[in-house]
């Protein structure tokens, strides 16, 4: 059984950076477990964080402007789930990733998008582990596939501007995940201590808070190669707060 995140947040609020952290510490406790990354971010950051260029997503496929060159006798829906899985790049170990590019385009059918569905929904299902990078809120995701979302966890800033956006973030994206456990992660929290109107907000705004991530000074211009260990180990820190137990000890 696969279990699924998506990491949403507004931008520049560090959510790809977090999900390069999530996966290295998942990879570190899970081992044996495949993992797909789903970069559904429109800026395709977490494929140029793992230093890849980006010349095809899945829009490609959408827009016709994908080469390839399948069997003749492949029907329509057979190519699209061909073309999903010619995608796929391997970062490392048993760790992929997919780009998805735009969802939405003028010349888009929708029985294209149905087959990509598929063909996403049937990718998924090969994987322990998938992680979502999501534009800001989940409506972009589910444009690309509606599957079942086991954890939701908004990335924000402890700031009165980033916490209310969080708050939208949640009413927006409820819908796409009530089943699944949905709430903050701080980023950026310097001496690990959470400001109290933050906290009151939170409150307001009845926002779970899962956990929170220090202030790193080697990530302050934001350069999304560079590896923090601080993070990793708090984000190592908080993997026991997340829905995972289907995944073992």
């Amino acid at each position: 059984m696969t279990i699924t995140i998506a990491v949403t947040g507004k931008s520049g609020s560090g959510k790809t950076t977090f999900v390069k952290s999530l996966l290295t510490a998942l990879h570190a406790h899970y081992p044996d477990k495949s993992a797909l990354l789903v970069d559904n971010d429109l800026s395709t950051d977490l494929a140029n964080a793992f230093g890849i260029e980006v010349n095809k997503t899945i829009n490609s496929i959408r827009q016709g402007k994908y080469s390839y060159h399948p069997s003749e006798k492949m029907q329509s829906h057979e190519v699209v789930e061909w073309a999903v899985n010619d995608l796929v790049t391997n970062l490392y170990d048993e760790i992929d990733l997919i780009v998805a590019g735009p969802v939405a385009t003028k010349g888009c059918t929708c029985k294209t998008d149905q087959f990509i569905e598929d063909a996403m929904v049937d990718l998924i299902k090969n994987y322990d582990i998938v992680i979502f990078d999501c534009e800001f809120d989940l409506e972009h995701l589910h444009k690309l596939v509606d599957y079942p979302l086991d954890v939701t966890l908004i990335i924000a800033e402890p700031s009165v501007t980033s916490v209310y956006s969080a708050a939208k973030i949640k009413e927006s994206s409820l819908r796409f995940a009530a089943q699944g456990q949905m709430g903050v992660i701080l980023n950026r929290v310097r001496d690990n201590k959470v400001p109290e109107n933050i906290s009151a907000i939170l409150v307001e705004q009845d926002i779970k808070m899962i956990g929170m991530l220090p202030y790193d000074t080697d990530l302050e211009y934001e350069n999304l190669m560079r590896h923090s260990e601080t993070l990793v180990q708090a984000v190592d820190e908080l993997l026991f707060r997340l829905n995972l137990s289907i995944l073992g000890s």
